[in-house]
């Protein structure tokens, strides 16, 4: 009993990383992204082909070049102002991925659309 006990404490233990890694918006919704030094926070997410997707995204330093979004396949180039929450919505029409960046290409994300 007390092994099946500590599998499962192992298991949730690994989903609750797993899901730490990247942030999903299967059903469609709202996916939150930060913008730190480091770039884009989660540089992965997961969203649903032909559902809405908003990308809730907030930079929260001036030391970084991300000071814009730049998806070139949804026609996307959207100014992230310091400490303000930008939403990003559009609708992923077919399954593959998606590529965002800063203005420069510096720091880049992508959209997996499963």
């Amino acid at each position: 009993m007390r092994g099946i006990l500590w599998g499962l404490v192992g298991v949730a233990l690994v989903a609750g990383c797993a899901s730490q890694s990247g942030r999903s918006a299967e059903y469609g919704g709202r996916v939150a992204i930060t913008v730190t030094e480091k770039g884009f926070e989660p540089e992965v997410v997961t969203v649903t082909a032909g559902k809405p997707v908003t990308l809730v995204v907030t930079r929260t330093t001036a030391e970084t070049c991300a000071t814009e979004l730049v998806m070139p396949a949804h026609g996307i180039n959207q100014p992230l102002p310091l400490g303000q929450a930008v939403e990003i919505t559009f609708t992923p029409d077919k399954t593959g991925e998606l590529t965002y960046a800063c203005a420069m290409d510096m720091y880049k994300g992508k959209v997996v659309v499963r």
